[in-house]
């Protein structure tokens, strides 16, 4: 069932800058999967897993807001890069896998049973195409920013739809980051313009889905959902989320305001804070 709501008591204000706080202790390493290594980082600990997907911008390095918190607030917290980023092999032409198989292999690796995952923009996809594949292992399924892998059907035509022509060319921190948050934010901006150029390699092939999801696949997802917005996303619009949110079973929308398309890092007060609360409420 839809719950959706823009909150109007805000966790923290758009307008003031949020200091990096500093890192939880992490162990860094290379996960050697079938096919591939990647590269990731791990709190270790007894408390539930949390895996972070980066989006498409991104890498594990990108996380500096969340590690510490949720490491505080008792999970184990966990962050790899793709293939095709940050000290990841390339995805080769001829085999690049998909993305969703790389985090199946992943699991395996740490051996974990069960799992939390948070996603944004393009980690979405690969985490809704993991949740339509291996549902018995997500605890519950976070995707701020994205369609779910939209590919076919309506909802994937609106998101077509509101694209430029020249799009591709436009700068990806204008097409990913708020007009606020760029306004108030300058430094914030700086720091997310390097943590961009160091985790996008520049090569590798493009990985596929297992799933092609239209509205009747999502409506089989069988894993508790938040779906999650900026109310100035240029990429997944309100709309187009609330368009997701009639055919999976189990969700929760939020819309995050004055904020664009990385939540995790224009308002990561907000996005902490609500995604605490929803894995909460669906640990073991």
């Amino acid at each position: 069932m839809m719950n959706e709501s823009v909150p109007s008591t805000e966790l923290d204000d758009p307008m003031v800058p949020v200091p990096i706080p500093e890192q939880a202790p992490a162990k860094d390493g290379i996960a050697e999967l079938p096919g591939t290594h990647l590269g990731y980082w791990d709190t270790g600990g007894a408390g539930e897993p949390v895996v972070f997907l980066h989006p498409a911008s991104g890498s594990a390095l990108i996380w500096l807001y969340q590690q510490p918190v949720f490491s505080s607030a008792g999970y184990r917290v966990i962050a790899y890069s793709r293939r095709n980023y940050h000290n990841s092999d390339s995805a080769p032409d001829e085999n690049p896998g998909t993305g969703s198989e790389d985090l199946h292999n992943f699991i395996e690796f740490l051996g974990l049973k069960g799992f939390h995952a948070v996603s944004s923009a393009a980690g979405g996809s690969v985490a809704a195409d993991y949740a339509l594949s291996h549902p018995e292992r997500l605890l519950s399924l976070t995707v701020s920013s994205n369609n779910l892998a939209a590919a076919n059907g309506y909802i994937a035509e609106a998101a077509a739809r509101i694209k430029l022509p020249e799009w591709d060319a436009l700068p990806r921190w204008f097409r990913e980051l708020g007009p606020s948050y760029r306004a108030a934010n300058p430094g914030g901006v700086a720091k997310w313009i390097e943590l961009n150029h160091k985790s996008e390699l520049g090569r590798g092939a493009r990985q596929k889905l297992c799933n092609v999801v239209t509205p009747e696949k999502l409506q089989t997802l069988k894993v508790p959902t938040l779906l999650m917005t900026g109310a100035a996303d240029m990429f997944t619009p309100p709309a187009i989320t609330r368009m997701i949110a009639r055919h999976v079973p189990d969700n929760e929308v939020v819309i995050a305001a004055e904020c664009g398309h990385s939540i995790y890092w224009e308002r990561p007060n907000f996005f902490n804070g609500t995604v605490l609360g929803f894995i909460g409420r669906h640990s073991n």
